[in-house]
């Protein structure tokens, strides 16, 4: 039973990477087109029509990677719902970190928390069921700590909002957030224009 879990966990892992590896692909495309821009096999206004639609599609996609979809299927100690880059199902039991995705669309922010096992699958929890789930293992795993059982790493921002802890910590990581994603998305499309400008 041990070893199916581990071969259906290195299997999640090997897909979600397989998905890391085409977001992160997606985002250097305008980098090529510059490449061919010079050699003259495009127009040299490419790399900036590539780059907008990258950021587009990078700022859509790699956020969501990872986040849970129905069918959702919950057990007593496991998460398991489809991703974009297939099911994914987290151990509750054997959780090693937590942290809050926070990013923004059309004014509001939208959050996610993104569970990590320690077997490597990670699955962002977007539904009030399932951070419900979420809240109850972490719980858990906080009184064993209390008994000297190594717990898991849960950010501040990811307690608060699973309402375990003040809300300071959520509106420092709202602010953070971003700022981060401006500036991010600021220096990409400027070193792409830039590049275009060539």
């Amino acid at each position: 039973m041990e070893a199916t879990t581990e071969a259906a966990a290195a299997r999640s892992v090997a897909r979600a990477r397989m998905g890391s590896g085409l977001a992160v692909t997606v985002l250097l495309l305008p980098f090529g087109g510059y490449g061919l821009a010079r050699t003259g096999a495009v127009p040299e206004g490419t790399p900036i029509v590539l780059g907008l639609l990258c950021v587009i599609v990078g700022s859509v996609l790699l956020p969501t990677l990872c986040e849970e979809q129905a069918p959702f299927r919950h057990s007593s100690s496991s998460l398991t719902a489809r991703t974009l880059t297939g099911e994914r199902s987290v151990d509750l039991n054997r959780i090693a970190t937590v942290r809050l995705l926070t990013t923004f669309s059309y004014g509001s922010a939208y959050r996610a928390l993104v569970v990590r096992d320690t077997h490597g699958v990670r699955l962002g929890i977007t539904t009030e069921r399932s951070r419900r789930k979420l809240r109850r293992a972490i719980e858990k795993a906080d009184a064993n700590a209390a008994r000297g059982v190594p717990g898991p790493r849960v950010s501040r921002a990811a307690r608060a909002h699973l309402g375990l802890a003040p809300g300071r910590g959520l509106v420092v990581h709202t602010l953070l957030s971003f700022l981060l994603l401006t500036v991010s998305v600021s220096l990409y499309v400027a070193v792409v224009l830039g590049l275009g400008g060539q």
